[in-house]
């Protein structure tokens, strides 16, 4: 039902209401009960004259011109004419005694109200399923040139088979902004400028954003009920899924809600597929499975493969195994200066057999390349893309500094590494703590964007999220969890999938109690290192210096570093990475 203040403005309107007329009729539709309304539009249960039953949608309040009709029905046809399966099929849109109507079959399903008020008890997994059942709808009817303009409960049907649609025209005028004061039932003949049909998407997602939140919150955001009202409100005021609610929700979830329905506009999802990507990602995440974020990585693995060979790679491959003597440790360090390279060829030979449960994992690069031999090294280096593949310039610059981090990360753990250990493991168990965000950045450049754009102060001066809660509200996961589902994919040991965790910067460091502990200690230590040479020395204490010191402190009883340990290593690798990583505009 609309807000008091609502109901107030178009009750002096009741006499041109079909809620009036006498008999209830629409055309040839009797109308038997109302559904659901908004300050935009209203739906009735009515029936045709052979008895069959219908959802019939009309404005809330009549048209006041011919011109204005003739605009309310050019929209509605328009949406009706766009035919998906998460969009409800139009039987009508005709006008009667100056009442502009779409009418639709009653099979379709019931509204998501009239489901409410049978049942309030939706799960949080339910309540983001509906979501991604209709959100798909909602962007073909954005990309179809239309605009729903109603988005809420009396909208969004749910079918035979409890999953959700949505009907395709809401009623609203999309041409007018409510938050400007204007009637939705003014004349709006005119097309839509291109910023107003940007301003209306993004309406119909933060619509979308409040539907989520009263599904999972059991209560309406900002008490207020009609949907076009809370959307204009919501842009003076904060919006925020609180902790006592009437179910637990988890905080990927609660990541996603907060963002969907954020003050700031710049910080909310501009797209329906966007949003319906981020939820689909938890609900994969949960499940294990599904079409989610964790699927999308893996089709696109088989496409592009896990990330792109450096371009100078190759070459200098053809150098070191040109001699007579094939010298493997030369071979090596060529291959593990390159994440794409060193991945393929260690998985390739290691995967079976890495992480014993009674023994340090053994098989390595170089001892992958003596099992493989030249022609299997070759056929493994023909066989990735080439920088960049398919990334743009900007994109590739990116994955070129996250490459950077985890090189560095890399050197830093086999310069750590004590002398009866083999530097080359630490080495790469470092390579792939870093495997999420160069996952990330190689096979969703938008959404890596995306997260480094939330984690910085807003505008206002609010500060940025942490990296774990921009990921869930952009894509459902943790970055992590990327790397996670290509180790799985990969059917690498469980050990390794274990080393691959870093130690979380928020616990004390314990002394490792086995090889496998300490060579994730190793990559842990290392990985934080590099993150703390790039802090801006302008911060003072909190400059790179000091934060290098804290890290050092953090580890060196564990890993029994020296004073300046950390410091030293972090310098040599600086220099290694330089000398072995071109541009990444190469």
């Amino acid at each position: 039902m609309s807000a008091a203040s609502s109901e107030s403005a178009t009750e002096s309107a009741s006499a041109t209401t079909p809620a009036a007329a006498s008999p209830r009729r629409i055309g040839g539709y009797e109308l038997l009960s109302l559904l659901g309304r908004s300050t935009q539009s209203m739906l009735w249960l009515a029936q045709d004259d052979s008895g069959m039953e219908v959802h019939l949608l009309l404005p809330r309040q009549q048209p006041a011109d011919a011109a204005a009709r003739q605009a309310w029905t050019e929209n509605a046809s328009r949406a009706a004419r766009l035919q998906h399966p998460r969009i409800a099929k139009v039987l009508e849109v005709g006008v009667a005694d100056r009442w502009p109507f779409v009418v639709s079959a009653r099979a379709q399903g019931v509204t998501l109200a009239e489901r409410l008020r049978s049942d309030e008890n939706v799960t949080a997994p339910q309540a983001a399923q509906w979501l991604c059942d209709f959100l798909p709808g909602l962007a073909f009817l954005h990309e179809g040139d239309a605009l729903h303009g109603d988005v809420g409960l009396h909208t969004i049907l749910i079918d035979p088979q409890g999953r959700a649609l949505l009907m395709p025209f809401g009623g609203g005028d999309p041409a007018v902004s409510p938050a400007a004061g204007i009637s939705p039932t003014g004349s709006a003949s005119r097309p839509l400028e291109p910023n107003a049909e940007r301003t209306a998407i993004e309406r119909d997602v933060f619509a979308s954003g409040l539907v989520l939140y009263r599904l999972l919150a059991g209560a309406p955001a900002l008490d207020e009920e009609d949907l076009p009202t809370a959307v204009v409100r919501a842009q003076r005021e904060i919006v925020r899924l609180g902790w006592a609610v009437r179910i637990p929700i988890p905080e990927a979830l609660r990541a996603v809600t907060n963002r969907a329905t954020e003050r700031e506009p710049t910080r909310r999802y501009l797209g329906a597929r966007s949003l319906e990507r981020a939820l689909q990602g938890w609900i994969d995440a949960q499940a294990e499975g599904g079409g989610g974020v964790l699927a999308l990585l893996m089709d696109r693995l088989r496409l592009v493969g896990h990330l792109p060979m450096l371009p100078s790679t190759m070459a200098r491959l053809r150098v070191a195994v040109s001699t007579d003597r094939l010298r493997i440790r030369e071979v090596t360090e060529v291959i593990i200066q390159d994440p794409a390279l060193s991945f393929e060829l260690w998985r390739r030979a290691t995967a079976a057999q890495f992480g014993n449960p009674s023994s340090t994992p053994t098989l390595t690069v170089s001892r992958a390349v003596q099992l493989l031999g030249v022609e299997g090294l070759q056929r493994t280096a023909n066989n990735l893309r080439v920088w960049p593949g398919h990334l743009s310039p900007v994109a590739a610059d990116a994955l070129g500094k996250e490459m950077s981090k985890a090189l560095m990360a890399a050197h830093v753990a086999r310069t750590l590494c004590p002398a009866d250990m083999d530097g080359e493991v630490a080495y790469l168990i470092a390579l792939l703590q870093n495997l999420g965000p160069l996952l990330m950045h190689f096979h969703f450049p938008d959404e890596a964007l995306q997260i480094a754009l939330l984690r910085e102060p807003a505008e206002s001066g609010k500060p940025g999220m942490d990296e774990a809660t921009a990921a869930f509200a952009v894509i459902g996961v943790e970055i992590d969890d990327l790397a996670m589902a290509v180790a799985r994919h990969w059917r690498l040991d469980e050990s390794l999938q274990k080393a691959m965790v870093r130690v979380p910067t928020d616990i004390s460091v314990q002394p490792p109690s086995t090889r496998d502990e300490m060579l994730r200690l190793l990559a842990s230590a290392a990985s934080e290192a590099v993150l703390a040479s790039m802090v801006p020395e302008a911060k003072g204490a909190a400059g790179s210096a000091a934060a290098l010191q804290r890290v050092n402190q953090r580890y060196a009883r564990p890993l029994v570093l020296a004073p300046n340990e950390l410091t030293s290593a972090i310098e040599q690798a600086r220099l290694d990475v330089e000398l072995s990583l071109p541009p990444p505009s190469a």
